[in-house]
């Protein structure tokens, strides 16, 4: 599993809530629905990271 990073992030109040209410349809938390979109839109653009390969450790 890959490692996560905390950092800050300041969005517009009325998007939060937009957001808060697609992950709740979604079964999703905030976060989670945040880290989705994100996801789908580097798939999206071809930049979505390269899976690790098996035998190359994180270390």
């Amino acid at each position: 599993m890959s490692k996560k990073k905390a950092f800050a992030l300041r969005i517009n109040e009325d998007m939060l809530k937009a957001i808060e209410k697609w992950a709740s349809d979604e079964f999703r938390s905030t976060n989670g629905q945040i880290e989705w979109m994100l996801m789908q839109y580097l798939k999206e653009k071809n930049r979505a990271p390269k899976p690790k390969k098996n035998n190359e450790s994180d270390t």
